[in-house]
């Protein structure tokens, strides 16, 4: 663990001390890195992994939160199909009174008016670009603005804007919609009493 201390960092008046980024591995990246995350790139380890920058992290939340603040809740829609996303973007979603597509993307959800659960959110926040491939065509071909939540072998062509992190751990996961969450409803002028824990998948 020697080398991730080695990262000094200095936040602005971050969102949670460093260390808590740290622990979470939100900047624990994978081994390929692609032309478009390499800006969020802090430095490549030992191992072969890449790491991202926890600045870029904790700004990009913050942005984030206060573009989807700018639209009404009921009409953020949040997916994710990655097991350990599914339980913290659904927390998300009902806290901040947003909606959910959860598991299995249906496609047609967001093109296809005959379909029962057919929706028209105003903008799409996807856990993983890859994964959510489907989400993120539907709302490209509605002129939808596409939030990502983006790790070091990411494309971001069809996003409008990236949160860099490790989009694949447990724990990262539970911390990013943690701090969005609680950073929206901070916009909104409400406090919440609910912690990381409470987004956090059980094993």
């Amino acid at each position: 663990m020697a080398e991730e201390n080695e990262m000094e960092i200095v936040l602005n008046e971050p969102l949670v001390p460093v260390e808590e980024y740290l622990a979470a591995g939100v900047h624990i990246g994978t081994q390929q890195k692609s032309q478009d995350m390499k800006k969020f790139i802090y430095r490549v380890r030992g191992d072969g992994l890449y790491i991202l920058d926890i600045r870029s992290t904790d700004e990009r939340i913050k942005t984030v939160a206060k573009f989807l603040s700018q639209y009404d809740a009921p009409k953020v829609l949040v997916v994710a199909s990655r097991q350990y996303a599914q339980f913290p973007a659904k927390r998300f979603a009902d806290t901040v009174g947003g909606m959910a597509a959860i598991g299995r993307y249906i496609p047609g959800l967001l093109t296809n008016p005959n379909f029962e659960h057919y929706i028209e959110p105003e903008v799409v926040i996807v856990t993983d670009p890859m994964g959510d491939a489907q989400a993120v065509r539907e709302a490209v071909q509605n002129g939808i603005p596409v939030v990502g939540l983006c790790d070091t072998n990411n494309m971001t062509s069809n996003l409008d804007l990236v949160i860099p992190t490790n989009n694949k751990g447990r724990k990262a996961l539970s911390l990013i919609y943690y701090l969005l969450t609680k950073e929206m409803l901070r916009i909104r002028g409400i406090s919440t009493s609910l912690t990381q824990e409470d987004f956090e998948t059980e094993l």
